[in-house]
């Protein structure tokens, strides 16, 4: 591919839609655990409902064609194609938005988000708070292209992605990630300094301030409390794609219950999906919605491709102060969740901080309407 702007249609071969069939027809499954809950991982009873209705409900083609009506594209920047969406607002003076999603999410999480910022007035809201939104594939992830040497870190991604609004033409942007998104974003605001006017980020990564040890507000003690259980329970996943991706990447290439069952573990873990006692993750996202995604890994067999990001760059985060403007969003059941005086030793141009009722990791697909709520309070403060 050449370095200049292509539209790009996704066209799934038939033969790899039949192919997912058979293997799942095909999976040997193990028994079930031992326990009545998700704390062994994923259930199997659940597993093989999901598996049984990918197999025989669930149609991509629907998905597909959503995509298909965005405008996609594909440009290579520093040798890799990178695929992304790119909304033009109707309205002139719309403010340019570069998001970055994470694993194990995709370009997918912000589907219920694009038209009300895109669009305000069509969503009842005001022409002024409108956005030209730039939605790109990190690297190893969906549609686009897949490092083959190392060096692709959140760094360099975040690099790429100031060149990607170079060549769309935006002069002053603003930046917005969770996940890995919100490293990216905070990378950005580091190095993107002459361009991006502002980042917002719903995980603020900020190390606890050791002079508030003695004196931890109940959110702190809860955060803590929270980082501890992540570590002890819920980083396993992190610390095999951050040592092993490879070897972790055959499996999980070869079998699509694997894959489906590594992904949505984490959208069970990580959402707010708790309703009368009961955790689960169609509590907040529709099967369909979790499908999809879990597609966009197995049809572009980006198992250890996106896994590889975690060897590169989950060992040692970047935590060096950001001059810049920066709004946070704190949802409750997000993995790790800053208090506001953690926050502000990092940012010292805190211009937005909300700590939200309800919601958790994948907060643009859980609560579209809060997380457009956000955006628009934090980047009118930058217009």
């Amino acid at each position: 591919m050449s370095d200049e702007i292509s539209p790009y249609t996704i066209a799934i071969p038939e033969d790899a839609l039949t192919d997912l069939r058979q293997r799942l027809a095909m999976t040997r499954w193990p028994e079930r655990e031992t326990c009545d809950d998700w704390s062994q991982g994923i259930p199997l009873g659940y597993t093989r409902e999901l598996a049984e209705y990918w197999a025989n409900d669930y149609d991509w083609r629907r998905c597909e064609a959503e995509m298909n009506a965005w405008p996609q594209f594909r440009i290579r920047i520093r040798g890799l194609d990178i695929h992304f969406l790119h909304f033009r607002s109707p309205h002139p003076e719309a403010m340019p938005l570069i998001m970055s999603h994470g694993w194990p999410g995709s370009i997918l999480e912000f589907r219920h988000i694009i038209d009300a910022l895109v669009d305000p007035v069509a969503d009842g809201g005001d022409a002024a708070d409108a956005f030209h939104l730039v939605i790109p594939s990190l690297p190893g992830y969906g549609f686009s292209g897949k490092p083959d040497t190392t060096g692709t870190s959140v760094e360099m991604i975040g690099r790429m992605w100031g060149e990607l609004m170079a060549r769309l033409g935006y002069d002053r942007y603003v930046a917005q990630g969770g996940d890995w998104g919100s490293m990216i974003t905070q990378s950005m605001g580091l190095t993107e300094t002459t361009h991006c006017a502002g980042i917002h980020v719903n995980m603020p990564i900020v190390a606890p301030d050791p002079d508030t040890m003695n004196d931890l507000s109940p959110q702190e003690q809860a955060a803590l409390e929270s980082m501890g259980y992540y570590d002890r329970w819920d980083s396993g996943y992190s610390k095999q794609q951050s040592t092993r991706p490879q070897t972790l990447g055959y499996g999980l290439a070869d079998s699509p219950v694997g894959q489906m069952a590594w992904i949505i573990e984490k959208f069970y873990a990580w959402t707010d999906c708790e309703q009368d006692g009961v955790k689960h993750p169609e509590h907040v996202i529709e099967r369909d919605e979790l499908l999809d995604n879990v597609m966009i890994y197995w049809l572009n067999n980006a198992a250890a491709s996106s896994a590889r990001l975690y060897w590169e760059s989950f060992g040692s985060p970047n935590v060096d102060p950001i001059a810049m403007p920066v709004g946070c969003s704190i949802f409750p059941k997000e993995i790790f969740r800053s208090s506001r005086r953690w926050a502000e030793k990092r940012f010292s141009q805190l211009i937005h901080w909300n700590e939200l009722p309800v919601g958790g990791h994948f907060a643009a697909l859980e609560q579209p309407h809060l997380m457009i709520s956000e955006l628009r309070d934090c980047f009118r403060k930058l217009r």
